[in-house]
């Protein structure tokens, strides 16, 4: 079982509260997440990946264990604390503006 965080706006986008669980059959992999969380809740589709070239959002960063994963290959193992379910895989809205 794989535990997402999103932040606020995703959460009331997906209607949902709290963290999300995943069932992640395979490798996980940042792709894999995103593709599994896109298909549960389809009213994501296009907030944290470009629709068209699957790339990151700009201002949508991938945080577990401590660790920013955005610049990670999408298809790069996530840590195995993650997979197991004892970290959560963070999505985190970049804050910006002065």
């Amino acid at each position: 079982m794989i535990r997402v965080v999103l932040p606020a706006h995703l959460k009331n986008l997906a209607h949902v509260t709290g963290e999300v669980r995943l069932e992640v059959a395979g490798a996980v992999t940042q792709r894999l997440v995103l593709d599994t969380l896109e298909a549960k809740y389809p009213m994501l589709l296009g907030t944290i990946r470009d629709r068209r070239s699957g790339k990151r959002r700009a201002f949508i960063r991938f945080y577990a264990c401590e660790e920013d994963l955005s610049n990670d290959s999408p298809d790069a193992p996530l840590p195995e604390r993650v997979t197991v379910g004892e970290e959560p895989f963070i999505i985190l809205g970049a804050m910006a503006g002065g």
